[in-house]
């Protein structure tokens, strides 16, 4: 009896899993169909004369905003760490004055609706020469990320025993150097969460980008789909084939990086 009930749990969780990844066969499906056989009726599930029409248009026009992406996301990786790191440190380990509304700020920053910063940042950059540059958008998908990593660090290093911290004391590091030496080694699976998830934030992002570098020389890869689409709205192959390549990057990431995130996520919700 119990085998027939998990028999019918795995058939059901794999019925849900085939509904939510359809849509990734279809841009696959799409990606690899003739320009002709995109209006046939009904569509093929799948495709009976493939081309790479699609993937060659993706090498020859979107290697650019790929690139940009890619640079922008290792920038908001690095500006996230540097500062939620430290930040995390500060607010687990050292006491400091006014630690439980500071935390519950950054509760509230992650609420505030992306639209609402965009707009905000728009009049910052406007006056002081950000706007339409690859910093500008690394400095604002950083406050996307900041908060978070801020708060998975201060869950990670809250449980670091004290006597790591006072033995460092005793042999005469300071906090920099405990921090360094010390806290940040211990703490290689939250470092690895928030790097990824801040880079799956920026290589994302589009409100950002078409808000404050929509005529900029270089743009990240969601601009690139947008404008491809709105000059192509025939090569549906070609969009499709954008997006699969786009869509790569952050596939191999989330399975390399997939048992560090499991354990950087779950830091700190258990303590003995």
């Amino acid at each position: 009896m119990s085998h027939r009930r998990s028999w019918w749990k795995t058939a059901i969780g794999l019925l849900l899993t085939a509904v939510m990844l359809f849509p990734v066969y279809w841009m696959i499906n799409v990606s690899f169909t003739k320009t002709s056989d995109l209006r046939d009726s009904p569509p093929n599930l799948f495709p009976f004369s493939p081309t790479l029409d699609g993937y060659t248009a993706v090498l020859s026009q979107q290697l650019p905003y790929l690139g940009t992406s890619l640079l922008i996301g290792l920038g908001t990786v690095v500006v996230t760490l540097v500062i939620s790191a430290p930040a995390g440190y500060a607010l687990a380990k050292l006491r400091l004055r006014g630690a439980a509304p500071l935390t519950f700020i950054l509760l509230v920053a992650q609420m505030i609706p992306g639209v609402v910063m965009a707009m905000g940042f728009y009049a910052i950059y406007l006056n002081s020469g950000l706007l339409n540059t690859v910093g500008g958008l690394i400095l604002a998908d950083s406050t996307i990320a900041v908060p978070f990593g801020v708060l998975l660090f201060t869950a990670f290093m809250s449980g670091i025993p004290n006597e790591l911290i006072q033995a460092a004391t005793v042999d005469g590091a300071g906090p920099w150097r405990t921090f360094r030496s010390i806290v940040l080694p211990v703490s290689r699976n939250s470092a690895i969460t928030v790097s990824l998830f801040a880079f799956l934030w920026a290589w994302s992002d589009f409100i950002f980008a078409s808000t404050l570098s929509r005529s900029g020389q270089f743009l990240p890869i969601t601009l690139g789909i947008y404008k491809y689409i709105g000059n192509n709205t025939s090569q549906w192959n070609a969009i499709m084939a954008t997006a699969v390549v786009a869509s790569i990057p952050a596939a191999i990431l989330l399975i390399v990086a997939q048992r560090y995130v499991a354990a950087g996520v779950t830091a700190g919700a258990v303590k003995d």
